[in-house]
């Protein structure tokens, strides 16, 4: 072996680390998402004992979210994504760990569990956006395609939800809720350590250093391109539409109508947190499968048809079931559906946005699709008061099947069977950053499911 192989493949090597960073800090920070997800609603249920209080604490946490998304795009960029991604973590775990520490003094009131969850909705999706945008420049210093680094992110994720929902379901019913959160406040420690070292000195994640200084005149002309651009361009508002009416309605089944559910109905936290991990490992399994043969199919047409298969589904069959297997069966087809989402999404926005614009059209596409999120979990818990849980689910459910059918409805899907001319998907992340253009989203990101 000579010198020079050698200190080729110490290079190669070397690239590789600022993208696994990202995806290893990613997976931690999700891990303690997944805490939340289950922690939060049962410590609210249990601290209350109010379906409908538990969603306005789920209002409280997703209404921030859609603030930061609606102005964070052009600050992200301007104050470097590697810092925002840093502040973001530590912030949300502090206001985590404070919840069950100022339960156990006595002065937790209702209205300041309603705040410091509102903090973590503040200043998470700015976290999250900051790491997501990084995708593209370091799949290319990683020598991988896009499709392929899309796919590992989204099945990163995966992987660690279903880790942390199963962990999560365990804890709140042999810990309890206070626990959960403590722990979850630690996975953001831990996920702001890695991007510490891992992302120091890489270029893409350092501030803007180019162009005229951020001033107020400025931050609106940053943000009127990243919402021009996204109006402009009939796919990605599509799409912003579609997956701001899922979800919404997804918020109220993460946040009120399973934990209710699981509550009367299926034994208790640790059935739902089995729920969630089983749907988390079959979306795994079908974002892994997309990754290998994905590019091979027509995205449309897959898009469709997972679509269908993980939105309405298990709030039928939950609300027409009152045991447990028929919905684990439903919930790992819902997986398998839910699994091809994400890279086909990611994919197509990073082929259609190009580098120099990417904070701030996900900033704009993310508040889109955020629009409804805070209503999601507050509507679920009047409606459920109001109606009973079995109608809710029922409605909701017919309400998420109409909404699946707008791909094969509207011709501007076409599209996503489309690469840009110019801007082919597989070399995007090799190019140089391009002009803002004077033209004109899901999980920071683009439309998540």
């Amino acid at each position: 072996m000579t010198a020079a192989g050698g200190e080729q493949r110490a290079e190669r090597a070397r690239d590789r680390i600022p993208l696994a960073t990202v995806l290893a800090a990613n997976a931690v920070s999700i891990s303690g998402n997944s805490l939340t997800l289950i922690g939060v609603p049962w410590f609210a249920l249990e601290t209350t004992g109010s379906p409908g209080k538990a969603g306005l604490v789920a209002f409280c946490a997703a209404f921030p979210v859609l603030v930061s998304a609606i102005a964070g795009g052009p600050v992200i960029d301007r104050l470097g994504r590697r810092r925002i991604s840093i502040v973001s973590d530590l912030v949300c775990g502090l206001a985590l760990a404070s919840i069950p520490l100022l339960h156990q003094v006595g002065v937790l009131h209702f209205w300041l569990l309603c705040a410091l969850m509102a903090v973590t909705g503040l200043f998470h999706a700015p976290g999250e956006m900051a790491r997501h945008v990084l995708v593209p420049d370091l799949a290319g210093r990683a020598g991988t395609s896009l499709t392929r680094a899309a796919s590992l992110y989204d099945a990163v994720a995966r992987g660690a939800r279903m880790t942390g929902a199963a962990i999560a379901g365990l804890l709140v019913a042999f810990l309890g809720p206070g626990t959960v959160l403590l722990l979850d406040a630690a996975t953001f420690a831990v996920s702001a350590l890695l991007v510490v070292a891992g992302l120091r000195g890489v270029p893409s994640a350092e501030p803007l250093r180019d162009g005229p200084r951020l001033s107020p005149a400025r931050y609106r002309a940053d943000l009127r391109e990243g919402y021009a651009f996204l109006f402009r361009t009939r796919l990605l508002l599509g799409i912003t539409v579609m997956v701001m009416v899922t979800n919404g309605l997804n918020q109220s089944w993460t946040s009120v109508l399973l934990p209710v559910h699981a509550r009367e109905v299926l034994g208790g936290p640790g059935t739902q947190g089995l729920i969630v991990s089983v749907f988390a490992g079959c979306a795994l399994a079908g974002a892994l499968l997309y990754g290998a043969v994905g590019e091979r199919f027509p995205r449309r047409a897959v898009f469709t048809a997972g679509f269908l298969i993980c939105g309405a589904p298990p709030y039928l069959v939950a609300a027409l079931t009152d045991t447990t297997a028929p919905l684990l069966l439903t919930a790992a087809a819902a997986g398998l559906g839910a699994g091809v989402l994400n890279p086909i999404l990611t994919t197509v926005m990073y082929e259609q946005v190009p580098d120099a614009l990417r904070s701030r059209v996900m900033g704009a596409s993310t508040a889109g699709v955020l629009l409804t999120t805070p209503l999601g979990g507050l509507a679920a818990g009047l409606l459920v008061e109001r109606f009973g849980l079995a109608t809710t689910l029922l409605g909701i459910g017919t309400a998420y099947f109409l909404a699946t059918l707008s791909p094969m409805v509207f011709p501007a899907w076409r599209g996503m069977d489309r690469t840009p001319a110019g801007r082919p998907g597989e070399d995007l992340s090799r190019t140089e950053p391009s002009p803002p253009a004077p033209v004109p989203g899901p999980a920071g990101s683009p439309p998540r499911r």
